[in-house]
């Protein structure tokens, strides 16, 4: 494993004693993560199986639906677990220590997240930079103010690189339009693979993440603008 490689390493303890572990491994060059298991992959990971709409992706192209490919161990790790049950997260990152208790389904959450955000889907790809900053158990509003800050931080980049001035949300709007559909997409994938609804609620959560965003970008940041207002003359 590349030493520079950017990890995250999840611990989850459930309250009856059952410990599960996730090692998120990041490229430092592309910020993909590094795929875990090997072929051949479950059926419903096929690219074409229950397919985002409006996924640029062809099976002619790639088999298998990336997401799908990296959150197989844990889908079946967790997809009998009820959404409420209580647990121990602890996230170790090369720089710091994060851990919480809480239920399994903010547990998933967190960690749906990044492998979201890091398996080279092209629609999730824009979210990238802010996963190698990745922020366990972020709240929305601590959401927002990162997703919208690393977005203003590419436009300046991109800005130095083309002369190209750009700063309303517009464009990032549209990303987290195209996120809902993804996270449509991969709910219905796993709908009918276990009994209860801990991993299916993880997907949902992050759905209304998306949407919320969806609509801030749209209302100026309404929530957010009076911590910008205090201290003015």
């Amino acid at each position: 494993m590349n030493q520079d490689a950017y990890r995250f390493d999840y611990r989850i303890e459930l309250e009856d004693g059952q410990e599960t572990r996730f090692q998120i491994t990041l490229d430092p060059v592309t910020l993909t993560m590094q795929t875990a298991t090997c072929e051949p992959y479950a059926d419903w990971t096929l690219l074409d199986y229950n397919q985002c709409r409006g996924c640029p992706l062809t099976p002619a192209h790639q088999r298998y639906c990336p997401i799908a490919v990296n959150i197989t161990d844990m889908v079946e790790k967790f997809k009998d677990i009820l959404s409420h049950k209580n647990c121990l997260v602890v996230c170790e990152t090369v720089d710091r220590t994060y851990s919480k208790k809480t239920s399994a389904m903010e547990a998933l959450t967190s960690v749906f997240g990044i492998i979201m955000a890091t398996s080279d889907c092209p629609v999730m790809n824009f979210l990238k930079p802010m996963a190698r900053f990745h922020l366990p158990f972020a709240s929305v509003e601590e959401t927002t103010v990162r997703s919208t800050s690393m977005f203003l931080l590419g436009q300046y980049f991109e800005y130095k690189r083309s002369g190209t001035k750009h700063f309303d949300f517009e464009k990032l709007e549209k990303n987290y339009a195209r996120v809902q559909l993804v996270n449509e997409g991969l709910l219905a994938r796993i709908r009918s693979l276990g009994n209860q609804d801990a991993d299916k609620n993880a997907i949902i959560t992050l759905h209304s993440i998306s949407h919320f965003l969806s609509i801030e970008m749209d209302f100026s940041l309404t929530t957010i603008a009076h911590l910008f207002e205090r201290g003015r003359a």
